[in-house]
């Protein structure tokens, strides 16, 4: 009894590649379609669910430095002042002639 269901397990694994060349275009099918689902399945676990589980451990309290924020505002303020007196220099002409007359 055994003997014949091994033969036939044998019979049909032998044949199963002659079966897939002759249906060559569904099994390309169906290999395209199973990596598709299973490179989905990876990404959502090692991509979605570590992203929700990383999101889910943060503490989402404000806090503020007021040193750091009060350094901030200074640099600001001087880079500011040196803008507008930038803008009221006059600068000379490095391209018209001193001296010269026309």
């Amino acid at each position: 009894m055994k003997s014949k269901k091994i033969k036939k397990l044998n019979n049909l694994l032998g044949k199963l590649p002659l079966n897939i060349a002759q249906h060559a275009f569904v099994a390309c099918l169906f290999l395209f379609f199973l990596a598709l689902i299973l490179g989905g399945l990876l990404f959502y676990k090692y991509s979605i669910l570590s992203q929700k589980k990383y999101l889910e451990g943060l503490d989402w309290g404000f806090s503020l430095e007021e040193d750091a924020y009060q350094q901030v505002i200074k640099t600001w303020q001087v880079q500011d002042r040196k803008f507008q007196e930038a803008d009221s220099k006059e600068y000379p002409d490095p391209f018209k002639k001193q001296g010269l007359t026309e």
